[in-house]
């Protein structure tokens, strides 16, 4: 099982950015995704959830709004669009099933 996640970086308050998640090594069109991130010095916290056929979509308060997460079982990728960006939204950002080992997530800063 492998998580590979990338489009984060650096951006203004207010920005957008959209980070893509690659998995591989399982069946990918038979799980649940979720998005989750970890700021400096708290816990890990799930953000958003998409269920296996692209349903059942969950968001956490404080991104409900702003966030948008999708996925393509063709492709065996998870997204999460990002706008209007909060400087409370840095974090590193996982994808995850829920269970399997973590991937090296990408970074999201935003910062004036």
């Amino acid at each position: 099982v492998q998580f590979v996640e990338s489009g984060g970086g650096l951006v203004q308050p207010g920005g957008s950015l959209r980070l893509s998640c690659a998995a591989s090594g399982f069946s990918f069109s038979r799980y649940r995704m979720r998005w989750y991130r970890q700021a400096p010095g708290k816990e890990r916290e799930l953000v958003a959830g998409i269920g296996s056929d692209g349903s059942s979509i969950y968001y956490t308060n404080s991104v409900r709004g702003r966030f948008t997460i999708s996925r393509d079982n063709a492709k065996n990728t998870v997204d999460l669009q990002m706008n209007s960006l909060k400087p409370e939204d840095t974090a590193v950002y996982y994808c995850n099933t829920g269970s399997a080992p973590w991937g090296q997530g990408t970074q999201v800063t935003v910062s004036s």
